[in-house]
């Protein structure tokens, strides 16, 4: 049981990295380039929402 703890966290943090990476460098943009960092933010949410398989659980 504690292997398939394992594997989940490591496909969930494989589908979630870049996501949280967009969020992270939108945070560090904030204020210099606010446009910019709506843009990542806005494709942070979309990452994570793809990533978590909402989009395909709603489809089928």
């Amino acid at each position: 049981m504690e292997g398939l703890l394992s594997l989940i966290i490591i496909i969930y943090l494989l589908f979630h990295s870049p996501a949280i990476l967009m969020v992270i460098i939108g945070l560090i943009i904030r204020k210099k380039k606010p446009s910019t960092a709506k843009k990542l933010f806005i494709a942070a949410g979309i990452y994570f929402l793809i990533g978590a398989g909402i989009c395909g659980a709603m489809l089928s």
